[in-house]
């Protein structure tokens, strides 16, 4: 039994397990890790952003540039790593932008932490400085302030489009003076009375292959990629109502058995079924309905008599588009066929189909005065991953405007790096001044705000160094608004804004994961759970 014993910690747990610890193994390991994450996204920050490919296990292909999506795809299992990707998508869920940033700037906390555990500070002091650190940053960025939209400017069409315009650009550049107005429309179509209950859920996005970005239309209402049933295509001043059922004759819960002699029967039982079909029909059209929608299938007697009573049937397959449609036209889903009351009953100006491209759709459209709960945006492009990644575009720009609403009055700094400088130039100032090792990792933090202006010269082919010193050179000077011009590859006054709120979330997200981080000292892994591998089977078992 002696002999049996191991020494350590795996003496505590069965065989298998294992356990790293101390700065070299557990501390600069988890950094290593997190650098080669940040490695991945940062490449792809900015306007100049390069694509990633990934092809997840389902061997589904992703072209994009967005940060959510790759770090949602590339099923990371480094527990470090996770933090610093949690994190991300936290931010993803709170803002709905800025998700690179958080990992890259977290990527930039942990390689200048790695620096000073080499000199020899400790981690606490390190954590120490980076906490003093992010809590002074979050007061600078107050005293930067550049520009305020109150709740009644983020009504303004123009104003709002502003305010969108710099998200969107960051992730389809060239096209953001023609997508913010048509995202713009779209939010204010369905902005609530009370603005901070702006919901990103009411804007919907239909995405059309074949044609050109510029075909893109907005649309007050709904939009399926799919034709009616029957003949009847276009319908005004409709009245709709919406089933959960199939239509046409109730199938009975108990089954039984009906003896049928002769021909007059059959043609007897085949007429009492198209009577209560008809008589189902006809409860419609007393209730003034002219348009059906149905969760579920349509019998060809029903059909019949639809068509007869000129009634609209659209068959939606997904229960979630129901609830989208009964939201946009104030309709009640129906559980059973029958007569419809009117404060069932849902209603729509006019609903008819289009045939774009090679693809017909259904267009549910209200006019400019009626009340309606969503909008639907139509792109239009030449590939799927085109379409795809304009739809990410537009959803950052939804997104925007929630957190404009939620923040009202917003508040934003200037963007393109100019800020980061600035807070960085600030921030190492006082930095110097601090008593003790602490100062240590407050310039460190300062060094790290660099990341953005960093990366956005190098995605576009600029020499950061240079960038960096004409940056820091301006802001001396008392140049805020300098920041990286990547058209003109130089330095110049921006007028790029960053939403402070998105940023401030930022901070504090990567910030929180880097200090999670650094307080690791010990890694302990219990043996993967599963038996003993069952054994390749030989061609021939003989062979030995």
């Amino acid at each position: 039994m002696i002999n049996n014993m191991r020494r350590g910690i795996p003496n505590l747990m069965k065989d298998g397990s294992t356990s790293l610890s101390g700065l070299e193994q557990a501390v600069l390991r988890n950094i290593e890790a997190c650098k080669q994450l940040t490695d991945v996204t940062r490449t792809s920050f900015g306007p100049n952003g390069m694509n990633k490919m990934i092809i997840n296990h389902l061997g589904k292909i992703f072209v994009t540039t967005d940060c959510a999506t790759i770090m949602q795809e590339m099923e990371i299992q480094h527990p470090a790593a996770k933090l610093v990707m949690l994190a991300s998508q936290m931010q993803e869920k709170e803002i709905g932008d800025g998700s690179n940033l958080v990992v890259c700037f977290a990527g930039s906390l942990l390689a200048k932490a790695e620096e000073l555990l080499k000199m020899g500070l400790h981690p606490s002091e390190i954590i120490e400085g980076y906490t003093k650190a992010s809590r002074r940053v979050l007061v600078l960025m107050d005293e930067l302030v550049s520009q305020t939209f109150s709740a009644e400017d983020l009504l303004n069409e123009e104003k709002l489009t502003q305010c969108m315009k710099w998200s969107i650009g960051a992730k389809q550049h060239g096209n953001e003076e023609f997508l913010a107005p048509l995202v713009a429309k779209a939010c204010l179509s369905v902005m609530p009375k009370n603005s901070t209950n702006f919901n990103v859920d009411n804007v919907r996005v239909c995405k059309l292959l074949g044609g050109h970005l510029h075909a893109s239309e907005c649309v007050k209402g709904m939009v399926f990629p799919q034709d009616t049933v029957g003949w009847v295509k276009e319908v005004k001043d409709a009245c709709i109502a919406v089933f959960t059922c199939s239509l046409g004759v109730t199938d009975t819960e108990a089954k039984g058995t009906v003896l049928i002699e002769n021909a007059e029967q059959l043609m007897n039982f085949n007429k009492s079924e198209e009577k209560e079909v008809e008589r189902m029909v006809q409860d419609l059209v007393d209730s003034g309905i002219n348009c059906v929608v149905t969760g579920s299938s349509v019998d060809d007697i029903a059909m019949h008599f639809l068509a007869k009573a000129k009634i609209m049937v659209l068959r939606l397959r997904s229960k979630f588009e129901l609830r989208r449609l009964c939201r946009t036209t104030k309709a009640q889903a129906l559980v059973s066929l029958g007569p419809v009351a009117p404060r069932f009953q849902g209603h729509c100006s006019r609903i008819y189909v289009k045939e774009i491209g090679l693809t017909k759709v259904t267009i549910f459209e209200q006019a400019d005065g009626d009340d309606t709960g969503v909008a639907t945006l139509l792109l239009r492009s030449a590939t799927t991953n085109v379409l795809q990644d304009i739809e990410r575009a537009v959803n950052d720009g939804v997104n925007q405007v929630k957190a404009l609403c939620k923040f009202a009055p917003a508040t934003f700094m200037p963007g393109a790096g100019a800020c980061d400088i600035e807070l960085a130039r600030r921030l190492y100032n006082e930095g110097s001044k601090a008593s003790g090792l602490e100062q240590y990792s407050i310039k460190a933090f300062a060094e790290a705000l660099e990341v953005v202006p960093r990366t956005l010269a190098e995605n576009a082919g600029m020499t950061a160094i240079d960038i960096i010193s004409a940056m820091y050179a301006a802001h001396e000077k008392g140049n805020k608004d300098a920041g990286v011009d990547i058209e003109k590859h130089k330095v110049s006054s921006t007028t790029v804004m960053d939403l402070i709120p998105t940023k401030k979330q930022a901070f504090i997200l990567a910030a929180d994961a880097v200090i999670t981080i650094l307080r690791v000292d010990q890694i302990i892994q219990s043996k993967p759970a599963g038996g003993p591998k069952i054994p390749k089977k030989q061609t021939n078992w003989d062979a030995d």
